[in-house]
């Protein structure tokens, strides 16, 4: 697939603090890829070079075969979406939609019959004549959207364009989002912080801490086959163990062997395990690998979430069946469960849900609360 925008080596620093640091990303044409990662990883940062905004200190911005660095916004084959949509109170839906076009003084045939395309594609076909302050939030994104199209951009860049909505909309205006793109074929680069949007969005999911990349794949690499151990909880929840490669397809933890399915580490090297909360079977205690008492109980609807203390560590586990707390019970892991990832500079900065669980046990316990409060 051909690469619509390439970036090389950038970095990017503001009143000496580091933003990117020697940042390489490659975008093909077509495809939907979301920058994800918290507050200060350098992912707006990567965006607004992208779209022309920022000049990097070094390295090299390509669009196909040209180099762009100091090509500015307005001249590059790209349109923004921003969290405020920046509509034009004065003007009615048309009108915002058609300004682009009329500044590029393209013809009024051909005006009117893009506004109504794009008016269609974003389900707001009948609202030209509807004043933009006159919409709910839904729709003026909905506008900013059919606006930005309308100049038939290469590439659209998206900077958390659906935070401003309520939940629901904003799951529905996803599932739209991925609906235009794919029915129009167009470049989308999209930030957000929302691991759950990333994941149902995405062709490719760039994950970004501390201005560098952590790991770049399919919304399923990224959750099943986490590369360290920051994505492994930035992206859903995960259990983070240390543990210790005996052999190819053979982990240690707990001071016991599992089978797995990785495999080219040392003998014997250090390494973190992630097992995620769903992939844990609950056992009778004398069929488990390992042994734990209930500690938390939360019901989520689909499932219940329960902290399970083996040994010390707290784990979480997502299960369907009610397990009271005190309760003993045996854990299962299947060999395809256990994910093991080299040691980073992450290592022990994450792991078990101690700090989860004693939260619900301060709330839980009224005499704890009244205590902390005098």
């Amino acid at each position: 697939m051909k690469d619509v925008i390439t970036l090389k080596d950038i970095a990017v620093s503001f009143d000496g603090e580091t933003i990117l640091d020697g940042l390489d990303l490659s975008i093909h044409d077509g495809e939907f890829v979301t920058l994800l990662g918290p507050s200060g990883c350098g992912k707006t940062t990567t965006l607004r070079i992208i779209g022309g905004f920022i000049t990097p200190d070094r390295g090299d911005v390509f669009f196909g075969d040209q180099r762009v660095n100091n090509v500015p916004p307005h001249k590059r084959q790209v349109n923004t979406i921003f969290q405020r949509y920046a509509l034009f109170p004065h003007l009615n839906v048309y009108e915002n939609v058609a300004f682009g076009m009329r500044v590029q003084k393209k013809k009024k045939a051909e005006i009117a019959e893009t506004v109504e395309k794009m008016l269609a594609l974003v389900n707001l076909k009948g609202f030209e004549k509807r004043a933009v302050s006159t919409l709910s939030g839904g729709q003026q994104q909905r506008v900013a959207i059919a606006r930005a199209l309308a100049n038939n951009p290469k590439v659209l860049l998206l900077d958390e364009p659906l935070a401003a909505l309520d939940l629901k909309l904003r799951k529905d205006m996803q599932v739209e989002l991925k609906n235009i793109q794919k029915s129009l074929g167009i470049t989308f680069v999209y930030v957000t912080h929302d691991q759950e949007e990333a994941l149902s969005m995405s062709d490719t999911v760039v994950v970004m801490d501390g201005g560098r990349i952590q790991q770049i794949g399919t919304p399923t690499d990224i959750y099943n086959e986490p590369q360290n151990a920051f994505v492994a909880d930035f992206i859903g929840e995960s259990n983070i163990l240390d543990g210790v490669m005996r052999e190819d397809y053979k982990v240690e933890f707990f001071g016991k062997e599992f089978r797995c399915v990785d495999f080219g580490f040392e003998k014997d090297e250090p390494v973190d395990v992630v097992v995620r909360p769903e992939d844990i079977d609950i056992v009778e205690p004398e069929k488990g690998d390992l042994i734990g008492r209930v500690t938390n109980i939360t019901f989520k609807g689909v499932h219940y979430e329960i902290i399970v203390d083996v040994k010390g560590f707290k784990w979480m586990i997502q299960t369907t069946d009610f397990h009271a707390v005190d309760s003993v019970i045996g854990i299962m892991i299947d060999p395809q469960e256990i994910q093991v990832m080299k040691k980073s500079e992450y290592s022990g900065l994450y792991g078990d849900y101690s700090s989860f669980s004693e939260e619900f046990d301060g709330l839980a316990d009224p005499e704890a609360e009244n205590g902390a409060a005098q």
